[in-house]
């Protein structure tokens, strides 16, 4: 982690007010002239990170852009990765975890996503996604309000305590906070970017396959994570603590 804080809690508000009244560009703009390489877009491929890749593409911003390879990713998000690449002309960095399925379940016990959902979730997904986030001053998500109830107030530009012993922080810039489901499809249709092959079998948020069922109508566009177990998300929207500052 490079900085230390530079905005009380009242300007990082009004900054957040004011990015939220302007347009997506706005914010990947202001993400690159402030901080440049050190800010980056973290995507799994959902249709507001695809949102905001065009958005960078077309105003020329060039984020670096990644995506956290679980080893566990559906052969059509595989897939779909590749086709973004070609499509956007870009390359998406994958992050991995330290070990590979198969050593992980040797060391701590195979299905490790039935019977241990949080630890799974935290060995493929929230330790790398930290060892990515230490050599970064933004991370910018695909989040939105209306995604789940953990996620309606959510905040346009958010400050985390990274290494509270180290006095260092992060900011999580989220573009796509106020964008509806219906925006973020009807944007994709407008301008035909590529989408998960598994969409047009009832999936609506897509992870990690043992993971991840299709979507009943009427249910939450996250209401197909993790079915049967009282877990809302995967840990790497929740692992920072927020911080408030004077």
């Amino acid at each position: 982690m490079a900085f230390t804080l530079t905005l009380t809690e009242d300007e990082r508000r009004t900054l957040s007010d004011r990015l939220e009244q302007g347009t997506v560009t706005d914010s990947l703009r202001w993400a690159w002239e402030n901080f440049g390489q050190r800010a980056a877009i973290g995507t799994s491929f959902q249709g507001a990170g695809l949102v905001m890749l065009h958005h960078a593409r077309e105003a020329g911003i060039p984020l670096p852009v990644f995506t956290l390879d679980t080893g566990l990713l559906f052969p059509e998000t595989l897939d779909l990765k590749r086709r973004l690449e070609d499509f956007f002309g870009i390359t998406i960095e994958a992050v991995t975890p330290e070990k590979t399925v198969e050593e992980q379940s040797a060391e701590e016990s195979p299905e490790l996503w039935n019977t241990r959902p949080d630890l799974f979730c935290y060995l493929r997904k929230v330790a790398p996604l930290q060892n990515r986030l230490s050599t970064l001053d933004v991370w910018i998500t695909g989040v939105r309000r209306q995604q789940a109830e953990t996620r309606e107030n959510v905040s346009v530009l958010e400050l985390y305590q990274f290494d509270p012993l180290r006095d260092e922080y992060i900011y999580k810039l989220n573009p796509m906070a106020a964008w509806s489901r219906d925006k973020v499809q009807e944007f994709l249709k407008r301008h035909d970017i590529p989408q998960n092959a598994l969409l047009s079998q009832g999936y609506r948020s897509i992870g990690c396959w043992p993971c991840t069922r299709p979507v009943a109508e009427g249910e939450n566009e996250r209401a197909g994570r993790w079915t049967g177990f009282d877990k809302k998300e995967c840990g790497i929207h929740t692992f920072l603590p927020m911080a408030v500052t004077r």
